[in-house]
This record gives structure tokens, sequence and C-alpha cells, in this order.
């Protein structure tokens, strides 16, 4: 696979799979817990991952839709309004703006952001087993680690699985949520835009040490070897809708990244507010981001309510009512 290539499919992936990496590098064993523990305040939000915006003097409402990046072909599902919800929005509005997904020269600009600073390798940060066990791993996926020597860990940590199919999104064995919702947009001339910058969302990899990058990638690589089925059950969640259960997995005690959930996603999520705010008054948005922001208490949908919002779980296309 030619460089450039790699390097791009490696912007993408990572940019929107912090996550979906989150929730599926666990064992087996820990997501039970979480999902047990989930029951426990199951009915605090409802298993949904549509939701309508009122309130606050909107002329007309907005919607809020929950992604998850990555997911089979087969298992790609829109519930019940979701076109309706998209077709009645007079905007698309993602994590980033999707259009710089297709930018030759964005791209560009961006791939100087996925290298360590210093000239770092990961053979700075690991001892010869542990970084034997990273090329094993990556030459076994056709990614030979002189290409990768020098890319910060959380990058490589997204690819630890081998479920995460790097031509999948060209062949339609995965599909992304966010590019479907970009491709309808571009089909229907509707405009898009993003919630926070390309640039904020990289810099956010330069605020984890690498060496605490390094033990998850490693970490990552060892729960992929041992064979486990932590991406079917990751999707299987989010086909059940469960946002609470999604946001439990990822703030676990033992998700490797305890510490780090405010700058991923709390602060994040209370950034966005007053850009959507924004967004809104000049009429009905449909905001794409990863469900994993949805629920918990600093989750968007609590924080738009504190802001004054009605956010309302859609259940039935009639949900939706027609504007124009």
């Amino acid at each position: 696979m030619h460089i450039l290539k790699v390097f791009k499919s490696t912007l993408y992936y990572s940019i929107f799979s912090v996550s979906l990496f989150l929730v599926a590098c666990k064992t087996s064993e820990e997501i039970t817990t979480s999902q047990s523990a989930s029951t426990e305040v199951s009915q605090e939000l409802e298993n949904a991952l549509l939701w309508k915006i009122t309130g606050n003097e909107l002329s007309s409402p907005s919607y809020l839709y929950g992604t998850i990046h990555l997911i089979t072909g087969e298992d790609y599902f829109l519930p019940e309004g979701t076109l309706g919800a998209f077709d009645q929005s007079k905007n698309i509005v993602f994590e980033i703006d999707m259009s710089l997904m297709s930018d030759l020269s964005s791209q560009m600009a961006m791939l100087k952001d996925i290298f360590m600073k210093d000239n770092l390798t990961l053979k700075d940060l690991l001892d010869e087993e542990k970084y034997s066990l990273v090329s094993n791993h990556f030459s076994k996926m056709g990614m030979p680690m002189f290409m990768l020597e020098r890319m910060k860990p959380l990058f490589l940590s997204v690819f630890a699985s081998g479920d995460l199919d790097l031509g999948g999104l060209q062949s339609g064995t995965m599909k992304s949520y966010e590019m479907e919702f970009y491709e309808m947009a571009s089909l229907t001339n509707k405009p898009v835009a993003g919630l926070e910058t390309v640039e904020y969302q990289l810099s956010m990899f330069d605020s984890i040490p690498y060496s605490v990058q390094a033990d998850i990638l490693v970490q990552a690589i060892q729960s992929s070897d041992e064979g486990s089925d932590q991406f079917r059950m990751m999707i299987d969640m989010y086909k059940s809708q469960d946002i609470t259960g999604m946001i439990k997995m990822i703030s676990d005690e033992d998700s490797g990244m305890k510490g780090y959930e405010d700058l991923l996603v709390d602060q994040r999520n209370k950034n966005w507010i007053s850009v959507m705010d924004e967004m809104m008054k000049d009429g009905p948005v449909f905001f794409a981001v990863g469900a994993g922001h949805l629920a918990g208490d600093n989750g968007v949908i609590k924080l738009l309510r504190k802001a004054g919002y009605d956010v309302i779980a859609v259940k039935q296309a009639s949900d939706i009512p027609k504007i124009f």
C-alpha cells in the first residue's frame, strides 16, 4: 500500500475513532461488567440515537444524532425518523468539517500532526519485547514499522484490532456514519460545518504523554491478539441505542484512558454547546457526533438541557415536524 494512502487512512480513522477505541480496547469481562452497571441508570436517559432539540425561542427544531465512527456494512442502520430529521434540517454539522476529509491540500497539512515531536520513535518508548510485539502485529496487517515509527501511538491504537479494515470504507465491508451523512448532504446541497477544528482534535493527542499512549497501544494489541470479540459487543450496544452504556464503558476505571475523559470527551462537549446555540439560531441543524458524547452528566444532552433546551428522544417518524 502506498505510504500516502496509509497516512491518509490513518488520519481519517484516528481523527474520528478515539471514542471507538476507548470502548473496543476492553476485555469481554470488563464490557459485561459495564453493561450490568449501566442498567442501574438506564432509565436516566432513553435508549435512543436521535434526539430533537427545541425551546430557547428556536423557530424550528434541530436534531442530535449519535454516530459510531466505524461499523460493519451489514450492521449499518438508521433509526426511524433519522432521514426525516436530516431532510428537515438546513445545515449538517459534524465534530469537524467533513469537507476537509476530501480536500487534498487540507489532508496534506494535517499529516504533519500525526507524528511525535522531538523525533521520538516507538523504540524510544517501548522495551525490546513490547516493541517486537507491536512490530509483528502491524507487519501481519501489511503495515511495516518503518512507516509507523514516529506516529503518535494513540493513532496506531485505532488500528490495533483486526476488525478495523483499512480498505473497508472503499469495499463497503465497513461504513462511517459521518461519511454517509456527508454524502447525503452533498447530494442534497446542504451546507456542512464542524463544531471544532481538525487542529484542535489533533492537539489532544499531544496532551496525553507519549509513554501513556505507548502503553495503551500495547494493551490494545494484546487484547486484539487474545481474539476477544469486543468490537462485536460494542456494535451490539450501539444497535440497541444504549448511549448510557456506551459512556460508562468509555469512563470505566480500566479503560486505559482514566484521567483523560475530561480532555477527550467532557471539555469538548462543554465547548460545543455555545457553538450549537449559535448555529441553531440560523435554522434547523442536524448534528452528528459520536454516540459517546451524548449521555452522562457532562454529555451533550444534559448540557443542552442545562442551557434551557428541551431535548427529547425521537422514537418514530411522526416525531419529526415538516417545516419545508
